[in-house]
């Protein structure tokens, strides 16, 4: 039976140039690189220029993810961007990366998921493509929350960093039973009432400033096991297969232990895990893209080989995607 897959063709990221070690923060605040390390797993993390804006992080990690997939800006039908730290309140900000990289037709748009955005946009970049509407997808995440942290909060200003990450999707016709290429599932979910757990205090409506990021550190990480192994399990069910089938886990980079505890209950050995955090630290919607991006330098993926991505954020919102690559 004839099918429309969504298949990755290109993938690319982009870090701004100042990395900021543990050792920064312990100038400021009452922290220690060594309990930074323990509690999260992150040693570093790259922070943006003062001119650099969220566009142009995602600009530079698209002209790479075009570069990789050997495609111009105009074969693009449609750049969906997931950030929750716009350039501006509206247009999107995805609009401004359609013009920057020439793209003159189709239609860009953003999604706002905070963490899980990259999942919330690959979902629908893979419902596009397959009820036949685009033919070529970018879908980026990108996030400068840098812009939006307490400084003086030490339970979260240690925890985030900014960046970008772009990959490449194509429709594709599959005329076998087993699809060897390309997204298998989706799973979407979230819920309002966990807003108070991980949120900004500002807002259009509301401050009319952009506030700052406030977090209930243990709640998020009890919720995050549980939500993250669920979803996953969703995915690998829908398209009727097992923790065993899977080559490589490409996770949310919010925390070492909430990556390695989700492993554990799974049964997923650690070495089929991508870890960027430590370099990276949390890139909210930007680091799945960024670490599959990183993973595909490293020449670790193989053709065919199945991934399961996840992640959740503020909302709460999380979800799963399960791909051959």
């Amino acid at each position: 039976m004839r099918k429309i897959v969504a298949v990755p063709i290109g993938c690319g990221h982009y870090l701004p140039k100042r990395q900021v070690n543990n050792s920064e923060f312990e100038r400021t605040i009452d922290t220690t690189n060594e309990w930074i390390i323990s509690r999260t797993g992150i040693e570093s993390r790259h922070f943006a220029d003062p001119s650099e804006n969220t566009s142009d992080l995602a600009l530079k990690a698209a002209r790479m993810a075009l570069s990789d997939a050997k495609i111009a800006a105009s074969e693009l039908d449609a750049l969906i961007l997931a950030t929750a730290t716009p350039d501006q309140t509206f247009p999107s900000t995805a609009t401004r990366v359609q013009h920057s990289l020439g793209m003159n037709k189709g239609f860009a748009f953003d999604i706002q998921a905070v963490c899980a955005g990259f999942i919330f946009a690959l979902s629908n970049a893979n419902a596009l493509i397959k009820s036949g509407q685009v033919k070529k997808v970018m879908v980026i995440g990108a996030e400068i929350f840098s812009r939006i942290l307490d400084w003086s909060d030490r339970s979260t200003c240690i925890l985030f960093g900014d960046g970008a990450g772009a990959l490449i999707l194509e429709a594709a016709e599959n005329n076998t039973k087993e699809i060897r290429r390309g997204i298998l599932s989706t799973d979407l979910n979230s819920d309002g009432k966990y807003n108070d757990l991980l949120f900004v205090n500002g807002g259009v409506a509301t401050t009319q400033t952009s506030g700052f990021v406030e977090m209930q550190g243990r709640e998020v990480f009890k919720h995050a096991v549980s939500k993250l192994v669920s979803t996953a399990e969703n995915s690998l069910k829908a398209a009727n297969l097992s923790t065993k089938d899977v080559n490589w886990v490409v996770p949310h980079q919010a925390n070492s232990r909430i990556i390695s505890r989700t492993a554990n209950i799974m049964g997923i050995d650690m070495n089929k895990v991508v870890m960027t955090v430590s370099n990276h630290g949390n890139t909210s919607a930007a680091s799945i893209p960024i670490a599959l991006s990183c993973s595909k330098q490293q020449n670790r993926f193989k053709s065919g080989d199945l991934l399961l991505m996840k992640a959740i954020g503020g909302g709460l919102a999380w979800g799963s995607v399960a791909m051959r690559w």
